[in-house]
């Protein structure tokens, strides 16, 4: 326990690792703000449809999913810092034209345009990570960036709320262009890129990866990530598993707003505080991962996967009462609580285990590509949510989604075992030491 406080502390003291944190904090906070207000307009103001409010959630999903390994290759060729604050700048003015937006389309065509520049940003980032932390710290800088995430779900929400009741919704529209100015401000404090004479050997097999990939082409760029991620079978089943997470999840939260809208009775506050749960929820994960060292990544993905499905299943069954009352609002609330644990249990052991296993100069395409998958699954949610509504009501989308996502963490668990002696075998085959690759792993 000492050497760990010892080890953030002194992580904390890592100033380019401070400055890219402050950056994720003003960036994560102002998100927050603009979706919650994004929904509301769409959702309760403007009466949008399943349909509508699935296709604005695809706008967002879609660009990630297209746009992930053509990111992650310019995250690997092109200076990281730089990359950052160009999607930044590009949000700040793209956030600041919702001020004006009347017509759907218009919100389409400019979540379209933002997503792209956030796709260009998170591996950018995530390899900036892998750049500038030593890898004994890089399982607490993970849990450190987890943290401003699900921090920012707590405050922002309520913040956004206090905002909009105050000053209208186009107030946490503008204030998050301002947080991504504030971004990409911080950002000057990180450094460009060095690589260390410890890497060069790496640097030098991935330059010949590069070189053959120019002739190749971009798929070459998208089986290099591939090629790796299915090298390790505690990373290829775990994002599998968070792949169908991601699902149930978008599933659960691209009609959250047609959930609750037909509660008789609902306040418009409900949806705020039960984000806000979900990110304290996400938050105390962090905490309970500590706890759980000696339990495998993929043990405790599979109780935080069963633990989503059994709270939106829950969810759905508690919505079919009607009217919640005071005890009812307290249950929903907590429920979703237990759902940011669940998912918290889920996303982050696999955050941990990707930055500890990718070398560092194929970061990018490693990250581009994971993001493009379980942005398929992202993109396929959505759809699924919006038919499954359509036909047959919120309540009952909810209740198969989360005993299907129930399901699917309860097999995990049960073969959990196979799959990591597996890695193991495939670690003493590569010849790697445990959270290093030598170059047959890009071969």
């Amino acid at each position: 326990m000492k050497n760990e406080m010892k080890s953030g502390e002194g992580l904390l003291k890592n100033r380019p690792y401070v400055m890219l944190l402050t950056s994720q904090l003003v960036s994560n906070l102002g998100d927050w703000l603009y979706l919650l207000a994004l929904l509301t307009l769409i959702g309760l103001r403007w009466n949008a449809t399943p349909w509508q409010i699935t296709m604005t959630m695809l706008c967002m999903l879609l660009p990630t999913l297209l746009g992930g390994p053509l990111a992650g290759m310019l995250a690997d060729r092109v200076e990281r810092k730089r990359l950052m604050i160009i999607a930044d700048l590009a949000r700040m003015v793209l956030i600041l034209g919702l001020v004006f937006v009347t017509e759907l389309w218009q919100v389409y065509l400019l979540l379209i345009v933002k997503s792209s520049f956030d796709v260009m940003f998170s591996p950018a980032k995530n390899g900036k990570i892998k750049e500038i932390v030593p890898h004994h710290q890089l399982e607490q800088a993970v849990s450190y960036s987890a943290i401003i995430e699900q921090g920012s779900k707590i405050i922002g929400p309520a913040l956004g709320g206090m905002l909009s009741a105050a000053f209208g919704l186009s107030s946490c529209f503008m204030i998050n262009s301002v947080a991504f100015l504030l971004s990409a401000i911080a950002l000057w404090g990180v450094p460009a890129r060095k690589r260390a004479a410890a890497s060069v050997q790496e640097a030098g097999d991935s330059a010949k990866n590069l070189e053959g990939a120019e002739k190749a082409g971009f798929w070459r760029e998208v089986s290099a990530g591939l090629k790796i991620i299915a090298g390790i079978p505690l990373i290829f089943f775990g994002l599998l598993t968070l792949a169908s997470a991601l699902l149930v999840l978008q599933i659960a939260d691209s009609q959250i707003v047609v959930l609750f809208r037909g509660i008789p009775g609902v306040s418009e506050n409900l949806l705020g505080w039960c984000i806000t749960s979900s990110g304290v929820g996400t938050f105390l994960a962090v905490g309970v991962n500590s706890l759980l060292r000696k339990w495998s990544p993929l043990t405790k993905m599979s109780f935080g996967g069963m633990l989503v499905g059994l709270v939106f299943a829950g969810a759905g069954l508690l919505t079919l009462q009607g009217a919640l009352g005071t005890i009812g609002t307290g249950l929903m609330m907590t429920m979703f609580l237990l759902a940011g644990l669940g998912a918290g249990l889920t996303f982050i052991p696999f955050q941990v285990t990707l930055q500890q296993r990718t070398p560092e100069a194929m970061t990018g395409r490693v990250f581009g590509t994971v993001s493009s998958v379980t942005s398929a699954a992202a993109v396929i949610g959505p759809l699924c949510g919006g038919y499954l509504v359509t036909m047959f009501g919120p309540e009952p989308a909810y209740i198969l989604s989360g005993g299907l996502m129930t399901v699917i963490g309860l097999a995990l668990l049960l073969f959990r075992k196979p799959i990591i002696e597996r890695d193991q075998a495939a670690l003493q085959t590569a010849g790697l030491q445990e959270g290093n690759f030598t170059s047959a792993a890009m071969n």
